[in-house]
């Protein structure tokens, strides 16, 4: 099993001009290792990550689109999988944190912790598949998935991570780094 924060250290280091989308608590974990323009934060309703990475990769084919998203948070959009896989952005990376827990909403565990989200990927159609549970095999591997025609698809098999006593969401929707975001899709 992974730690979020160093598979998210991981990510950082190969990132250049990439839109990442990060959901909930993967989204403060993203803010703290790698705060840059080109991060979009979503919340507010779970599992909505998935849709705003694809409306953001048809809506910028040339730019890579990468969604963090988390396990929890996914099974309330399930049907976003059959969307993206019938879009087929060649653009989108989409990461599930698979730690086992609606971990934003006080870590409760998901209903069924042997869900098989690669093999819900499968049969929604996307193009690339991976599984990741060493963080040597992850790093080794990360930049053929960043750089594969997508949409890809990858679960990152995690720890649970420690429960944050309070989450301020307002930092996450901080008027400034919401017009950084477009200044930044502007010069893209």
């Amino acid at each position: 099993m992974m730690r979020r924060d160093e598979c998210f250290r991981v990510l950082a280091a190969q990132l250049r001009d990439e839109i990442v989308i990060a959901v909930y608590s993967s989204a403060f974990d993203w803010l703290e290792l790698a705060p840059r323009a080109l991060n979009y934060f979503s919340f507010g309703a779970m599992g909505i990550a998935s849709s705003h990475g694809l409306g953001l990769a048809l809506g910028r084919p040339q730019q890579r689109v990468i969604v963090l998203d988390g396990d929890g948070s996914l099974l309330m959009n399930l049907g976003t999988l059959v969307t993206i896989g019938a879009a087929a952005p060649k653009n989108l990376v989409h990461f599930v944190c698979r730690n086992g827990t609606y971990e934003a909403n006080g870590g409760h565990p998901i209903p069924n912790p042997k869900v098989d989200f690669n093999g819900l990927a499968r049969a929604a159609h996307y193009r690339q598949l991976h599984e990741f549970s060493e963080l040597s095999d992850f790093e080794a591997k990360l930049p053929q998935v960043l750089t594969q025609e997508g949409p890809v698809f990858a679960t990152l098999h995690l720890e649970k991570g420690a429960l944050s006593p309070q989450l301020d969401y307002r930092r996450l929707d901080d008027a400034g780094r919401r017009e950084a975001f477009k200044a930044a899709l502007r010069q893209a």
